[in-house]
């Protein structure tokens, strides 16, 4: 997963965290805009979720941005 990516997911799963708590849930949807301007990414970010780790469609934004910050 390229750096762009990653440190988009920390500062989603972040923002997420600091608004709702600890327990907040998020999709891979929610590192992009409904405007899908960038369907490279967003497939990069849709493989590494349902592929790659055979994540469900909502899952903690914490258990996501550890999975980042340790490369997984």
């Amino acid at each position: 997963m390229r750096d762009e990516l990653r440190t988009k997911i920390i500062q989603v799963c972040d923002k997420k965290i600091a608004a709702k708590g600890d327990n907040v849930g998020l999709s891979f949807y929610a590192f992009f805009a409904n405007k899908n301007d960038d369907p490279e990414l967003l497939m990069e970010a849709a493989t590494w979720w349902i592929q790659t780790h055979q994540l469900d469609h909502f899952v903690k934004a914490q258990i996501i941005k550890t999975m980042i910050e340790n490369n997984l």
